[in-house]
């Protein structure tokens, strides 16, 4: 089994692009040289016949920046020598480095990337796991950032690089490797994760990971994917918070729509954040306390109390530890 790996975010260079930009940076340096010199001929006297060129100062750029330097031509003032102490002699170094860059970076780039890795999870406080990176997961990764969250407090979990690298092209962190594993959820921040979303291709998968979420972090929010309703008791057992039936959901969508398009349409209108009518849960305002849900200024459609979702028909007096399921009702844009 591949070992999980952490992938960031990266901005994608092509190679013909980094190379020509190395030969940019190479004629710079060679461009420099030769104006130091071109400035100062008569600082500089050739062994052949004693005068220097542009041509001859072209020449000892090159030889020298490339350190052949064959001593035919040569600096004989004190400024002239000055002046390759402190300006020929760096262009030299820079243009070597330039030279060798490329064996440089593939040599540092594994230490760099071990070294943002671990900045990284050093960091990762709270965020939101994504386990799968299909349809489903993308659509929470979508909903999440609608929801006002930042692509930073998100890091998705696939088996498939290919996927992985789809997520950061998209900006999030990825981690790739069989989620069923410890190790791999670790690699992922899921102990310190706030929120797991868990949306494989299978529902046994799903029951796996689950369970290996929860023994990891017995206090995050899990909430898990089936495709069979019978499955859902099995993952809610694994550990998970929250289970969503994808084929019984779509199924009661298609027979809803059959009946009542409109009502179809009301649904899928409060699945998209943002978009007319909006769900949303909050906290009990101390000045509801003690009313009835019908007392809200916003529309009441369920109360959530001591873990359990109520209809709101069924509180008579809202509690300080209650929270509503409301519907935000967005205001009429006046026109100008």
């Amino acid at each position: 089994m591949e070992d999980a790996g952490v992938r960031l975010p990266h901005i994608a260079v092509s190679p013909l692009r980094a190379v020509m930009r190395r030969v940019a940076y190479a004629a710079a340096a060679l461009g420099a040289v030769f104006l130091l010199v071109a400035v100062d001929l008569d600082g500089y006297t050739d062994n052949h016949d004693g005068t220097v060129s542009l041509l001859d100062a072209l020449y000892y750029a090159t030889v020298t920046v490339s350190t052949t330097g064959y001593g035919d031509i040569t600096p004989v003032t004190p400024f002239a020598r000055l002046v390759n102490i402190v300006a020929i002699t760096p262009l030299r170094i820079v243009f070597l480095v330039i030279l060798v860059g490329t064996t440089l970076e593939v040599l540092t780039q594994r230490t760099r990337d071990q070294i943002l890795t671990r900045r990284w999870r050093s960091r990762l406080r709270d965020h939101t796991l994504i386990i799968g990176y299909g349809t489903k997961g993308r659509a929470a990764s979508r909903t999440l950032l609608e929801n006002e969250r930042n692509k930073e407090s998100i890091v998705v979990v696939d088996p498939r690089p290919d996927v992985v690298e789809e997520a950061n092209d998209d900006g999030f962190a990825g981690v790739t490797g069989d989620a069923t594993r410890s190790e791999v959820l670790s690699r992922a921040g899921a102990r310190t994760a706030r929120e797991i979303i868990i949306a494989t291709h299978r529902d046994d998968t799903t029951a796996l990971v689950t369970l290996t979420a929860r023994q990891l972090n017995p206090s995050a929010t899990i909430v898990a994917a089936v495709r069979e309703a019978e499955n859902d008791p099995l993952v809610r057992q694994s550990g998970a918070d929250v289970v969503i039936t994808s084929s019984d959901a779509a199924g009661r969508m298609l027979g809803v729509a059959t009946q009542s398009p409109a009502v179809s349409a009301l649904i899928e209108d409060f699945l998209v954040y943002g978009k007319g009518l909006d769900l949303y849960e909050r906290p009990v305002h101390p000045d509801e306390v003690g009313k009835p849900p019908s007392a809200c200024e916003e529309i009441v459609v369920a109360v959530v109390r001591g873990g359990q979702v109520h209809p709101y028909a069924e509180i008579s007096r809202l509690e300080a530890s209650d929270r509503l399921v409301v519907i935000h009702v967005p205001q009429p844009v006046e026109p100008e």
